[in-house]
């Protein structure tokens, strides 16, 4: 963009930051620069000048200046790493799509944004979900970077907010499928352990019996003598690592868990045993548009494999 644009702000971009909105709408834009164009008045709304954290209103006027970082443009794509962002692989994963919402098979092993030498990533891969729709979709909640399962994405601002809400207030009722070392003393229960984080060099562990409180309800669903089980749980609270740390806090840590888990009683040849095996099953949520919907997702292929071999059906 070489000349100023005035743009007008879509119903679904309704209280969206105008910082975000200019993030989301040209790549490779940075934060420094947008605060830069803010402070300067180049960017405004309806003529007045604004903050970075200002919010939008349908049918308000945005001034765009022209966007250049020396002289490259800053709306051009960035490229795609060939076998991460790919189209054809991010779109395989796609399990429900409609107007307000897609949900993705996460596979394991991936990480849901970028950090610390993390470069491929789920979020660097929206681009590729957009289809026919003008936004970008957005994460409304997390998984574990080895966790797989259902993660749900906002086609919308306005989906994005009541989505988000819902995950706040706790209104979402998430399933997850483990596989873990050993058998719980009582076919159903309740863990209530307060967990906190606790930040180590290059690693992040959750200390038992401190913090927030943290809620987890648990169903054994099967059970191989007494080497391992297959559990149901339901997190009613959402801290990091919550489940990990809950099934090793009744001991009987998640198959695979290099962090929480425990490797010298496990025996025989069970396949993957290094991989966390750790599934979000299924998740049932308000819809934007009213009504609740439900979303399921195949376990990965090494947790199937995991499952036949102990006899579990």
């Amino acid at each position: 963009m070489s000349e100023v644009k005035i743009i007008e702000v879509n119903p679904d971009e309704l209280g969206i930051r105008i910082d975000r909105w200019f993030r989301r709408n040209f790549v490779g834009l940075t934060q420094g620069k947008i605060e830069k164009l803010i402070r300067t008045g180049q960017i405004r709304i309806d003529g007045k000048r604004v903050k970075s954290s200002t919010r939008l209103n349908a049918g308000q006027f945005i001034r765009v200046p022209p966007l250049l970082v020396g002289s490259e443009k800053i709306d051009k794509p960035v490229k795609s790493n060939q076998k991460f962002l790919d189209r054809d692989y991010i779109r395989s994963k796609v399990i429900y799509k409609d107007n307000d919402i897609i949900a993705i098979n996460k596979p394991a092993g991936i990480a849901v944004q970028g950090g610390t030498k993390i470069n491929r990533h789920i979020d660097a891969m929206l681009d590729e979900l957009v289809y026919d729709s003008q936004f970008r979709p957005k994460l409304v909640h997390r998984l574990d970077k080895d966790t797989s399962g259902v993660l749900l994405l906002a086609r919308n601002s306005f989906s994005a907010a009541l989505l988000a809400k819902s995950f706040r207030k706790r209104e979402v009722e998430k399933t997850y499928w483990a596989i873990v070392v050993g058998v719980p003393k009582c076919r159903k229960g309740v863990i209530d352990i307060a967990l906190q984080k606790k930040s180590m060099v290059a690693k992040e562990r959750m200390i038992l019996g401190e913090g927030l409180s943290a809620i987890t309800r648990f169903t054994v669903l099967e059970s191989a003598g007494l080497s391992a089980s297959w559990l149901a749980l339901y997190p009613e609270t959402g801290r990091t690592h919550q489940l990990r740390a809950h099934c090793r806090a009744i001991g009987t840590p998640i198959m695979g868990d290099k962090k929480y888990g425990r490797m010298d009683n496990i025996t025989g040849s069970i396949p993957n045993v290094g991989k966390l095996h750790l599934h979000a099953r299924e998740l049932t949520t308000n819809h934007p548009r009213g009504g609740k919907i439900t979303i399921e997702a195949a376990p990965p292929q090494f947790m199937s494999e995991t499952i036949k071999y102990l006899g579990f059906k």
